[in-house]
């Protein structure tokens, strides 16, 4: 059995694609996922399933939640194995949530080509750092995340992939949760 986390995009922001939690879950669970847990209103279910291929695994969920509530949203997957991986790799180090600073970590649909990738890392501020890896983009933001001129919006536009946002401390949680 293996561990996913899907992360919605764009659901319960601004009033939009409204979603509560339990609703999920009960769609998730009518799928006959199992283990299933969610974790605050941003739309992040962790779950278990023998299924191992990730992209049928992803529109399947994409059009279960079409059906049950009548509006497209993105899933993004990653393996428990990947969060993970993820987290151990943050080129930021231990301490990139201090008081200089806070880490938010943008999940990509896909691998970017290099050329969007150079072009993004070309844009230099003074108060926000980025690296990307091979389908994440870390993000350090020492003036607030909603001052960042690298919001999900600007890291899409420019990677021209979707993507979709999570806090260093809420992409943490979630491994916890995997764990558990």
């Amino acid at each position: 059995m293996e561990t996913y986390v899907a992360l919605l995009r764009g659901i319960n922001v601004s009033g939009q694609k409204i979603i509560r939690m339990d609703d999920l879950k009960k769609t998730f669970k009518s799928q006959n996922y199992e283990n299933v847990r969610t974790y605050i209103q941003s739309g992040n279910v962790i779950f278990q399933t023998k299924k191992t291929d990730i992209n049928a695994l992803k529109k399947k969920i994409e059009n279960q939640i079409r059906k049950s509530f009548s509006f497209e949203v993105t899933v993004l997957l990653r393996s428990h194995s990947d969060i993970a991986e993820i987290i151990k790799q943050n080129p930021f180090g231990k301490n990139s949530n201090s008081d200089d600073g806070k880490l938010y970590l943008s999940f990509l649909s896909e691998a970017p080509d290099e050329a969007s990738k150079k072009e993004l890392l070309s844009i230099r501020n003074d108060l926000d750092e980025l690296k990307i890896s091979k389908t994440e983009v870390y993000i350090l933001c020492r003036g607030g995340y909603g001052k960042s001129q690298f919001s999900n919006t600007f890291i899409e536009k420019k990677l021209k992939v979707q993507s979709t946002t999570r806090n260093w401390a809420t992409v943490n949680k979630l491994l916890e949760i995997a764990n558990s």
